[in-house]
């Protein structure tokens, strides 16, 4: 079966609300066809072209890095190892991610669209996340057995679980996890792999027209640059061609899109992620580029989605809790934790209207300040005022409502 869209002008409303491609029927637009596959499957001379497995190996260090957050024997000098790992020391119980060449430090607020020719905010990012950890160490980790109370770090109860805050409420390492989100998975797949700058790099075009494959590889480079983009989001899934059977398979981007996806008001959108990498990736093999921007655009958009939809959700969370006549506050903390990393998060989302950030650096560290800024004691003092007002100004930039993402 084949079915007819026309012409390609149309644009990407047309593009989402025409399950192009859900079944693997091949698609023409504009006269062009494009054989449009039922899963995330490419190949060439019946061998596989997809590739991602940098992704996953970086998924993978960030899994284990978070994991050593939370054992308070961990010095400071080995995870800011784990973070910036260099190839072959043992900084990983995983002897293939010491011996990989990879690192986190490295991928961290490191577009070519937004950090090419902005290093000094770069460094400002890598030193923010390098602080999370010696917070972690230096003021959690010595009051890890004490009882946090307000201006002094310690544990909290959260119903069944413990919450290890520092001074001000926050958990590190929620908010380590959460910015390393948007700072790395995010940054990383909209605003590198699947910008045309880096698509249509040097002779990217010309050799993927000519089906020129990289150095001893099965693949074109453009195909690579977009499965890498693909990577970050589906990396961890058992079966990354058809990822959507296990949402949430990862700790940090996947594990995300399914909490969205599982909200009615956002139902459809892991769907939306993946038929539009598929087609884009498809469109690719046909030398098709237009559509291919659209989809890229189409992801952008869904991915920067998720980003504003989980902070409002956290901030508003915290809120319900605060306006108890006893709140816990270590739920408090732990909603507020994630929500601080998913407002950070904010700075490496994608308006594919303007081709820039829902919020800038600028305007999420003034975020951050007045979250910590109703009182000396940062998270202790915050207000449902507080948290109503940033909800507002994060959920007015997006199209959707407040009520939408807060439940």
């Amino acid at each position: 079966m084949i079915r007819k869209i026309l012409p390609v002008v149309v644009g990407l409303s047309a593009f989402t609300s025409c399950s192009l491609d859900d079944d693997g029927d091949d698609v023409i637009i504009d006269e062009i066809q494009i054989e449009n596959p039922a899963s995330y499957t490419f190949k060439r001379d019946g061998e596989s072209t997809v590739s991602f497995s940098g992704q996953t190996t970086r998924l993978d260090m960030g899994d284990e890095l978070l994991a050593k957050m939370m054992d308070p024997t961990s010095t400071l000098d080995a995870l800011q190892a784990m973070y910036a790992h260099e190839e072959g020391a043992a900084d990983f119980t995983d002897a293939d991610l010491n011996a990989s060449d990879k690192n986190l430090i490295t991928k961290t607020a490191a577009s070519v669209d937004y950090f090419a020719a902005n290093t000094a905010e770069q460094n400002e990012i890598r030193a923010d996340f390098n602080s999370w950890l010696q917070v972690q160490v230096e003021e959690v980790f010595p009051n890890w057995n004490s009882v946090a109370t307000a201006g002094v770090a310690g544990q909290l109860a959260d119903g069944s679980s413990t919450r290890y805050v520092n001074a001000q409420g926050l958990e590190m390492n929620q908010l380590f996890n959460k910015s390393l989100i948007g700072a790395l998975m995010v940054d990383q797949a909209i605003n590198n792999y699947l910008s045309t700058a880096v698509l249509d790099a040097g002779d990217n075009p010309d050799n993927n027209g000519a089906g020129i494959t990289e150095d001893g590889k099965n693949y074109t480079t453009m195909e690579h640059k977009w499965d890498e983009a693909y990577g970050y989001v589906f990396g961890q899934n058992a079966d990354a061609a058809n990822p959507n059977a296990d949402l949430g398979a990862d700790n940090f981007l996947n594990k995300y899109l399914g909490r969205v996806e599982g909200d009615e008001d956002f139902a459809g959108i892991a769907d939306d992620i993946f038929q539009a990498f598929k087609l884009g990736r498809a469109a690719i093999v046909a030398k098709q580029y237009t559509v291919r921007d659209q989809q890229a655009e189409l992801i952008q958009d869904k991915i920067s989605t998720i980003i504003g939809v989980r902070a409002v959700y956290y901030l508003q969370q915290a809120k319900l809790e605060l306006e108890k006549d006893s709140p816990a506050y270590g739920t408090v903390f732990h909603d507020l934790s994630e929500g601080y990393g998913f407002v950070y998060s904010l700075q490496f989302t994608r308006d594919t209207s303007k081709q820039s950030p829902y919020f800038n650096k600028e305007q999420v560290d003034e975020m951050l300040a007045q979250l910590l800024g109703d009182g000396t004691n940062g998270l202790w003092d915050v207000t449902p005022e507080t948290l109503d007002a940033l909800s507002e100004t994060i959920a007015n930039a997006f199209s959707f409502t407040l009520e939408e993402a807060a439940n």
